[in-house]
């Protein structure tokens, strides 16, 4: 069996992804490479790594609650949400308002949110909370002020690192990986 993605982990850090509970994500430049891209008629087009969304869908399979919280009013966002089963906070205005008051409902502190950013409009929320991760080719201003950063670039796999992480770091990717295996059990296919 490979080593876990938490094996090679401070132990710091493996006890912050183990306290996890909500895990917030930012649209444009984490879920996708941070390009806006429209059509003639002026609608907006994104693109999403199937990786992440797996990750993604894992995750709340697992029992964290995944929301996508980003300024940026967007159909697209929200139809990708609503797809994987999440939550969408679409035209945010105070992302940290926003989360907090997800959290709030859901009865956990912040020290059990994660939130996955990549530029300054990001950095007040990602100071707040237990884990706060940017992707590779995140902003150099958010990517030196994380906890954590991960190797694949923002819209190619970065969420699903981070997914992979708090899966393992909470012992659920051993059961998930031998779910997966096997010829009857559970299944892992679905809109990811």
């Amino acid at each position: 069996m490979p080593p876990s993605p938490a094996d090679a982990l401070s132990h710091d850090l493996r006890e912050r992804a183990n306290r996890i509970r909500l895990a917030c994500f930012d649209v444009d430049g984490t879920l996708t490479d941070g390009r806006l891209l429209f059509d003639t008629a002026g609608r907006e087009l994104k693109a999403f790594h199937v990786h992440d969304g797996q990750g993604l869908v894992l995750l709340r399979k697992c029992g964290i609650t995944v929301a996508f919280v980003t300024a940026r009013a967007s159909a697209v966002a929200e139809h990708r949400a609503a797809e994987l089963g999440l939550e969408a906070h679409t035209g945010v205005a105070d992302k940290l308002a926003c989360v907090q008051a997800i959290a709030a409902r859901l009865g956990v502190g912040l020290d059990r949110v994660a939130f996955m950013g990549d530029d300054l409009p990001d950095l007040r929320i990602m100071a707040q909370v237990g884990l706060s991760i940017a992707p590779a080719d995140a902003h150099a201003w958010v990517r030196d002020r994380v906890h954590w950063r991960t190797a694949a670039c923002a819209g190619h796999g970065a969420a699903r690192e981070l997914s992979d992480l708090l899966l393992a770091a909470q012992g659920h990717a051993e059961r998930l990986l031998a779910d997966a295996t096997r010829i009857e059990g559970t299944r892992l296919e679905g809109k990811a």
